[in-house]
Parts: C-alpha cells; structure tokens; sequence
C-alpha cells in the first residue's frame, strides 16, 4: 500500500528519486522485478485538466485496463476510459538508482520544476509539483470542514451511510 507522504529534489533531466517505501511496493507490484531489479510502473497523466500524475503499479495497472476493457464497446464510458486512462498512460521503470525520470511533457503538464511531492494514495500514489499540491488540498479542507464541521473525524466516513 502506498502511505506517506514525501518530496524529493528532481533535476534537470527529470530525474527524481521514489520514496523507498513506494518502491518496495512497486517491486511487490511487478512479477518480473526480481529477475531484473527495475520495477515497472504506470504514469497516468489524463485529462488536460487534471494537476498531477497517478501512479500505478504494474499489476495494479493491468487490473484497471482489464476492467476498462471488460466493459461493453457500446458503454460510453469506455470510451472516456479509454481516452483518458488507457491513452494517456506512461509506462516506465525505476533505474538502478531508484529514481523515476519524468519526461519533460510530463513535467511540463505540473510545471514541476526543483521538487516533487509525492503523496500515497492506498493503491496508488500521486506526484505533485508541491505549490500546487498545497493550494488544492487547502482548497479541499477548507470545503470538507465547511461541510462536516470542525471536529469531523475522518474515520467516520467508514460507518457506511452517505
């Protein structure tokens, strides 16, 4: 499970080291990293809209292409999957200094210049460019604890209703 959160300087060729919990998993996540010690994981960039990337690990991104394939052609939101997940997926693998090399375009979507931050998500983790991050999560609680009230507990979300 990706948990935690972290950032980490990236240079000028977009290289950025992943957190060795995260990487632990992405080995955990790829049959063949043992035999070849570099795991392999999916970058999800999406919509033009969407702020940050999603990582995947390798199984864990064959199971949601398994699922967007396994709905019906005529769904439309196969299509938007497709478009979306399937077509805007990168896939990469940590080099041998554990570190992931962000392709300038990705870069460019986040404008992540100087620092990476990464944020565990469960199944997956997310990278940021850690302005960004910032201000959306801001803007994020501000509206949760409009909503719940200040002494919300997050762990109340579990009972089930909603």
């Amino acid at each position: 499970m990706f948990i935690g959160e972290y950032t980490f300087k990236v240079d000028s060729k977009g290289r950025v080291s992943i957190p060795a919990l995260f990487r632990r998993e992405l080995e955990e996540g790829d049959p063949e990293a043992k035999a070849t010690g570099r795991p392999r994981m999916v970058i999800v960039y999406g919509a033009d809209t969407q702020k940050m990337l999603q990582v995947y690990s390798y199984e864990g991104f064959q199971k949601l292409a398994a699922e967007i394939n396994a709905r019906p052609y005529t769904d439309p939101r196969r299509a938007i999957l497709q478009r979306l997940v399937l077509n805007k997926a990168h896939p990469t693998e940590i080099d041998p200094d554990g570190r992931l090399v962000l392709p300038a375009t990705l870069r460019g979507r986040l404008t992540l210049e100087g620092e990476a931050y990464f944020a565990g998500m469960g199944e997956t983790f997310e990278i940021w460019k850690p302005e960004t991050f910032a201000v959306v999560d801001a803007a994020r609680m501000e509206k949760l604890l409009a909503e719940m009230g200040e002494d919300f507990d997050p762990l109340s979300l579990l009972g089930g209703e909603g």
